[in-house]
């Protein structure tokens, strides 16, 4: 039996932008159902078992996107059957230039909502200021040495709150059907000036170094990670070397009317609350 509470379903709850949509949803009035492999509503891609449940009531979904990319098309239509009418999927700036097989999960996400028959918005942001001082680059940050082989060309780093609030608006607001923004911060800067902001913040000495793509491959393999993990990384900095998504984007002033967090704010507050001691 289908209860309708026309809830919001948000799928990676416990997540750099799926927590904070929670939370900004909710700080809204709005039902919310949060849900991940450990969430308060369990949801797992790869146990179809848990679905049903997530869905039950949800008018609307945030999809995060599944690492099988077979799974995308199923879920989106299972859950149209259950009647969410709205979804807002999070993508990733320039994957459509992005060589190789890889991240089709997010390319199959895209693809299921465009195909689905339900209203339809899609945000594609770039690399997460939060990926500095929540998992990706803390430890070597701490460590005072990120290495990495993003060379000399600058990234436009977004806040995860700015994400959270473009999602929060596509989620609960009409006009938005169909359109696909492109979200970053207000003004690019390299990691290597990055990195430095950081330090300054953090008040100590943390520096950045430039690897190459196999110096990269190397140290992935040796931290664990897998020769396709590596790979995927490695295709991910060829894309930003190449300049793809080096810009700034206007998604988020288009959709919340002001200018998204600055670099060094985030840098700054990260710092206060002890990301990099």
């Amino acid at each position: 039996m289908t209860t309708h509470t026309n809830a919001i379903l948000v799928l990676g709850a416990t997540g750099k932008t799926g927590r904070r949509l929670v939370r900004t949803l909710r700080a809204a009035g709005k039902p919310v159902r949060a849900a991940s492999r450990s969430g308060e509503v369990r949801f797992d891609w790869s146990d179809q078992d848990t679905w049903p449940a997530a869905l039950d009531g949800a008018s609307a979904v945030y999809l995060m996107a599944p690492g099988d990319p077979a799974l995308a098309e199923p879920f989106v239509k299972q859950a149209t059957e259950a009647g969410v009418a709205r979804f807002v999927a999070l993508s990733g700036r320039g994957i459509e230039q992005i060589t190789g097989d890889y991240f089709q999960g997010m390319a199959a996400g895209e693809q299921a909502v465009r195909d689905s028959g339900a209203e339809w918005t899609i945000i594609r942001p770039n690399n997460f200021s939060q990926n500095f001082d929540e998992d990706l680059w803390c430890a070597s940050l701490r460590a005072g040495r990120l290495a990495l082989p993003a060379g000399s060309v600058p990234e436009p780093f977004i806040d995860a709150q700015d994400i959270a609030d473009v999602a929060a608006v596509l989620l609960t607001s009409d006009g938005h059907h169909g359109q696909v923004y492109d979200l970053s911060g207000p003004r690019a800067l390299s990691f290597g000036t990055a990195v430095a902001a950081i330090a300054r913040a953090a008040g100590r000495s943390i520096r950045y170094v430039e690897l190459s793509p196999d110096e990269y491959r190397a140290q992935l393999l040796a931290e664990g990670a897998s020769e396709d993990d590596a790979a995927e990384l490695n295709a991910m900095f060829d894309m930003m070397r190449a300049g793809h998504v080096a810009e700034p984007a206007d998604g988020v002033r288009r959709v919340l009317g002001r200018e998204p967090v600055d670099f060094d704010d985030y840098a700054a507050r990260a710092a206060a609350a002890g990301a990099w001691s």
